[in-house]
């Protein structure tokens, strides 16, 4: 059984990231969950969306996995809205379920972003490193991948970095 899952949220089932993903995992070593497949309501303080995909999810997730890579592209700047819902329903487990919220402390986190150039914006990594923080996790790391400007493939550079991103994990 894999121990990684990658966490792909992105609004594309095909698009950059799941090519980003496609060389993260070309040996099948992770799980690739894609929130897509979801259907994850936003937090409700209220939890009214106790009985959406959410929470069975996240049970799997803690059940199986011991390092977790969250794969996004950058959408205006910051992470893809489907993976925000998804960090922002993480406060159900400060609230509502905090036994299943306390199964992820000790547990690793690692982040891979990718737009069409070079232009992550300083702190875009700071909502995964701070949120490993807060919940008990091992932040293993970051990266940045971008592509060539046709879009075609992935620049040379960057490449080259998701190898050794790789073999942190």
């Amino acid at each position: 059984m894999n121990t990684t899952v990658i966490i792909k949220g992105s609004s594309k089932k095909n698009g950059n990231t799941q090519k980003i993903i496609d060389l993260l995992n070309v040996d099948s070593n992770f799980d690739v969950i894609d929130l897509l497949d979801y259907n994850i309501g936003h937090f409700d303080y209220d939890f009214k969306n106790v009985n959406d995909d959410f929470l069975p999810l996240l049970k799997n997730i803690t059940e199986k996995y011991n390092t977790i890579i969250f794969a996004t592209p950058i959408y205006w700047y910051t992470m893809s809205g489907i993976l925000k819902v998804f960090f922002d329903r993480l406060s159900d487990l400060l609230y509502h379920q905090k036994d299943l919220g306390r199964k992820l402390r000790g547990k690793n986190m690692a982040m891979v972003s990718n737009s069409g150039e070079n232009d992550r914006r300083q702190g875009f990594e700071m909502p995964f490193i701070e949120s490993a923080k807060y919940l008990g996790m091992n932040y293993l790391g970051d990266m940045h991948v971008w592509f060539s400007k046709d879009g075609s493939k992935i620049d040379n550079v960057a490449g080259n970095q998701l190898k050794k991103f790789k073999e942190t994990l």
